[in-house]
């Protein structure tokens, strides 16, 4: 199920947040060079901030499988902000992927240059990471809409 895909990927997502919340430093570099530059200066701050970080993204991984087996009440409204929040999930990572990827061809030229590690973890992990959670999340509450349901069994 599409659901269980999203969370998973969200989960993932998640997963380096609150590594990184703890001070794990692991592909930190990818993400940007402020990251590293934070964590360093201020280790307690940045552990808060992306402690905060890994909620935010194990809800937002989580509530959709509430919401679609009737664990949360609100059924209709989670999968209305599932749907919204896919949306987002898409456009923020294919955006990105695109703006991050063109930066690394060439195409769009920083005068001041660029965060080559940050646009390599953009383009191929973080972003697709994101455009796919969302993709998933958008195509399973699609296929799981009452009104699907009814055509199929009518």
């Amino acid at each position: 199920m599409l659901v269980w895909s999203a969370a998973a990927l969200g989960i993932l997502h998640a997963g380096f947040s609150l590594y990184w919340a703890v001070g794990g430093r692991w592909l930190l570099s990818t993400v940007g060079s402020w990251a590293v530059d934070s964590a360093a200066a201020d280790p307690v701050r940045t552990g808060i901030a992306l402690g905060a970080v890994t909620l935010v993204k194990l809800l937002a991984a989580l509530v959709p499988i509430g919401a679609e087996y009737g664990w949360i009440p609100g059924r209709r409204s989670w999968r209305l902000v599932s749907l919204a929040g896919g949306v987002g999930l898409v456009l923020y990572g294919g955006v990105n992927i695109v703006a991050s990827g063109a930066v690394l061809a060439g195409w769009i030229v920083s005068p001041g240059g660029y965060d080559r590690d940050a646009m390599i973890g953009h383009t191929f992990l973080w972003d697709p990471l994101f455009a796919a959670w969302g993709a998933c999340l958008v195509i399973s509450v699609l296929l799981t809409s009452p009104q699907r349901r009814r055509t199929r069994r009518g």
